[in-house]
């Protein structure tokens, strides 16, 4: 397909990016004196530019350049003295080609063919009649679609914006240069946490460091930014309800992290604070180290998890080789080498082999962890551990119909290990009704009210035999 070169001829009496009225004060980057930026969890931002600008007494339009791409215009707040604001229009409509033809859609341009031997240029006036799936001119007394050459445009339309500009018509009643600081919300610009743990040869310790990934897509740079993250859930109404500006909230005494981020308890959630600038581009993924623990104790489980399903009527042979999972479990606290809010994230494990090279051993997903809160990973099943699950026996005591009934329903589960070390396994069966255990060969105990629990050890390269005999009344 022959395509349609387009050459952006900008005819204005000063020298304005495209786009620009004459009658409008720009302010851009080079007016930034700071940005400030708070990232929250779920694809939204509160951006705080402030900027040093120069505006004669009276109406005047001032065009704030490079604000992001995905700003909630609504959400916008011009913070100064001397200023008033009296409309805003955020305009998107950003200088391409495609959108510099579309704009021209009616209007005339000029054609420049070149003359395929002797590179002869030759221009002649056209008009647009359509940039829809390609570019249809009308010249002089014929229509031409697939046009070879080049089009020239006298100039660039006003409502065409080479970066988001959000356009302020302004009340100034302070001369001179003054300072002001342009909030808003926006999208396009989200972090995550994620955590690397490596596990010690014995299984009972780990390493632990944790990343914030922040990613930029909202179509501005945000140049050494003073950056904070709030972890939490932080409520936003529907898309058509107004939302809210008010994000000064009051907070605690900062903690210093080792890795240069501090973190507060603000209203319900935490924030975390950057302590030196960072630069955010468009279009980038940045890694900044959170928090760092060393020796964290861990204690790893297997647990065999069952269902409620087979303690209302006649199953026999249950399972084989059943899979058993395997779990870490650590403590956030300080006595265990952490103690610091954990943002939800995922974790992943590693452990060395015997040739001293690391191995990914599983992961998993947490959510925000405060201080002094357990933290459970599932990292796989077993190998080695396996389980088979019979029911041997199964009998209806009473009952006279479909919702009145007693079950009793006898369990034989044996739990094979290959290890060269004894293992315990953590079975987990939830029973349901009202129930009891009969008879039992290990002890039981009920930590929930649908939840019966056994603590067994397999020894190493041999079995175990777990039997036990459930009434369940419904």
């Amino acid at each position: 397909m022959i395509q349609v070169l387009i050459l952006l001829l900008t005819v204005v009496a000063l020298v304005l990016p495209p786009g620009v009225g004459a009658g409008e004060i720009i302010t851009s980057l080079d007016d930034q004196k700071s940005v400030s930026v708070t990232i929250y969890n779920h694809n939204l931002a509160l951006i705080r530019d402030q900027r040093v600008i120069n505006l004669p007494i009276g109406a005047n339009v001032l065009a704030f350049r490079e604000v992001s791409g995905k700003i909630r215009p609504e959400t916008a707040l011009l913070k100064t003295a001397g200023l008033k604001v009296l409309e805003q229009n955020f305009e998107f409509d950003l200088l391409t080609p495609q959108a510099l033809l579309d704009k021209y859609v009616g209007r005339q341009v000029n054609l420049v063919k070149v003359h395929p031997t002797t590179g002869e240029e030759k221009r002649e006036e056209a008009t647009v009649l359509s940039s829809n799936n390609g570019v249809v001119l009308k010249i002089k007394d014929h229509i031409e679609t697939g046009v070879p050459g080049r089009l020239i445009f006298p100039d660039v339309p006003e409502n065409l914006r080479d970066k988001p500009t959000l356009a302020l018509l302004v009340d100034n009643h302070a001369a001179g240069k003054q300072e002001v600081e342009l909030s808003y919300l926006t999208g396009g610009l989200n972090w995550q946490a994620d955590y690397v743990a490596e596990l010690n040869a014995a299984d009972d310790a780990l390493d632990i460091n944790g990343w914030v990934t922040l990613t930029n897509n909202s179509g501005a740079v945000y140049k050494d930014a003073r950056l904070q993250l709030v972890a939490g859930d932080v409520h936003q109404v529907s898309a058509e309800r107004k939302p809210g500006r008010h994000f000064v909230l009051k907070s605690k005494v900062m903690a210093e992290m080792d890795t240069g981020m501090a973190e507060e308890a603000m209203f319900e959630y935490h924030l975390y604070t950057l302590a030196r600038p960072t630069t955010i581009k468009d279009k980038q993924s940045k890694q900044v180290s959170l928090l760092q623990g060393s020796a964290v104790p861990c204690k790893k489980e297997f647990v065999l998890r069952g269902s409620d399903y087979y303690y209302r009527s006649q199953y026999g042979e249950i399972g084989q080789k059943i899979k058993i999972g395997v779990f870490v479990e650590i403590k956030n606290d300080k006595k265990d080498n952490l103690g610091l809010p954990m943002p939800a994230g995922v974790v992943r494990v590693y452990k060395k082999d015997s040739g001293g090279a690391l191995q990914f051993v599983g992961e998993d997903r947490i959510d925000h962890t405060p201080v002094n809160e357990n933290i459970r990973l599932k990292l796989g099943d077993a190998f080695d551990v396996t389980a088979a699950k019979k029911q041997t026996d199964f009998k209806k005591i009473g009952g006279f119909s479909a919702y009145h009934y007693v079950y009793d329903s006898t369990m034989r589960i044996e739990l094979k290990n290959a290890k060269k070390e004894d293992v315990v396994v953590r079975v987990v069966e939830p029973i349901p009704g009202d129930w009891e255990i009969l008879h039992e060969s290990a002890r039981h105990e009920k930590p929930a009210a649908n939840t019966a629990v056994w603590e067994i050890t397999v020894p190493a390269q041999g079995r175990t035999e777990l039997k036990y005999t459930a009434r369940v009344k419904f």
